[in-house]
């Protein structure tokens, strides 16, 4: 196996971070999935590709009469926002109030 990028050091730090409660088990877990999918990603990116191969979306190029036409952005209104508010331990001004997460600045 190759060397691991995510040290336990390295993911605890990531852990303090995100404000993470895991138990042993789940972190180290976690872990391995995080250095797994970094492997899968060096695999990859060792795949030659030529320079004149365009990028594409899907794998396989779909050109611009292919895409299907944008549509307009279009803001609708949930019809069971009275109910998911009724959910919500506190609301201020018809929005829902949720606590401050702790920040710390990085270096």
């Amino acid at each position: 196996m190759t060397e691991e990028k995510i040290t336990p050091q390295v993911f605890q730090r990531l852990v303090d971070l995100a404000a993470l409660e895991l138990d042993p088990k789940e972190a180290e877990y976690l872990r391995q999935e995080l250095n797994n999918q970094l492997v899968s990603i060096e695999i990859l990116e060792s795949i030659p590709i030529d320079a004149e191969v365009e990028a594409a979306a899907h794998g396989v190029p779909y050109p611009p009469e292919r895409s299907p036409a944008f549509r307009d952005d279009e803001a609708l209104t949930d019809p069971h926002r009275a109910d998911i508010l009724a959910q919500a331990p506190e609301l201020e001004d018809g929005y829902i109030v949720v606590p401050d997460i702790a920040q710390e600045e990085l270096e």
